[in-house]
């Protein structure tokens, strides 16, 4: 059972995680990575553009999920929020994907005590708030926060998924309360 994230003694960023735990976050941000991948090029694209990251083919996403990842810069002008996702949509899917992919790494590269360096938390951080977004647009989760339907029966397809979302939130909060040193390395016996 995870424990979350925790500073150890060393001042590095840490969490147990068994087996299951690992193999469905590597499940989660394998479809994550999927979602948010950068589009082949079709080869008739404006060059400079493409060298600069110019999506001139950017557009909108039909997905709620995606939608919610990439949402429109200008609620009330349809064509600055166009132009503004040419500009800015490729560079956070390449940052997504990257977030995403070392995650994936970091996982596949530890046993249950994961390790993370400076560079992966952000990355850690950037997937699980990721994670939640998509998770929390599929079960229509409001900004009024989270609690399970006391009424959801457990035979429900989404009755997993609010223990899952749940199970993200608390592992995205212990990582930020890690970062900012609210909480410690629990006594050894835990580890």
């Amino acid at each position: 059972m995870a424990y979350g994230f925790r500073r150890t003694l060393t001042g590095r960023i840490s969490c147990r995680l068994d087996a299951s735990e690992r193999g469905l976050l590597t499940d989660l941000v394998g479809q994550l990575l999927g979602m948010v991948a950068v589009e082949a090029s079709t080869g008739d694209e404006d060059p400079l553009a493409a060298m600069v990251g110019i999506d001139l083919n950017a557009t909108r996403p039909q997905d709620p999920a995606l939608m919610r990842l990439f949402p429109d810069a200008y609620l009330d002008d349809d064509d600055a929020a166009a132009e503004f996702r040419r500009y800015t949509q490729r560079s956070l899917r390449s940052t997504k994907q990257a977030n995403a992919q070392a995650v994936l790494d970091s996982l596949s590269n530890s046993g249950d005590k994961l390790v993370l360096s400076d560079g992966q938390v952000p990355a850690w951080l950037g997937s699980l708030n990721d994670l939640r977004l998509v998770l929390g647009t599929r079960l229509e989760i409001t900004d009024d926060g989270h609690e399970i339907p006391e009424d959801l029966d457990p035979e429900d397809p989404t009755f997993g998924l609010h223990h899952i979302y749940d199970w993200l939130t608390y592992l995205q909060e212990s990582l930020v309360q890690a970062m900012t040193g609210l909480i410690s390395e629990p006594p050894p016996d835990m580890w």
